[in-house]
């Protein structure tokens, strides 16, 4: 799976998560606090889709993702 495959995958997620959300200025370098507005409990449901979504689990103890980017780069290397 490529790094594009999953952004596409986490917009889709991000839409669902915040369906108001402005998503077609979102780049690898958007921040999700600042700039699209996840809060903690967004984070968290915003985690767990993304583990559904492709199958994977988030490294316990990793620190959080603060860009989208950051979160495309978790998911990869969790598939590896």
């Amino acid at each position: 799976m490529s790094r594009e495959e999953v952004f596409e995958g986490l917009k889709e997620v991000i839409s669902v998560i915040r369906p108001n959300t402005d998503l077609t200025g979102v780049d690898f370098n958007t921040e999700l606090v600042r700039e699209l507005g996840i809060d903690s409990l967004s984070m968290m449901l915003l985690s767990l889709a993304v583990e559904e979504k492709f199958n994977m689990r988030f490294p316990v103890g990793e620190a959080a993702p603060t860009t989208v980017g950051e979160v495309c780069d978790s998911v990869l290397r969790a598939l590896k």
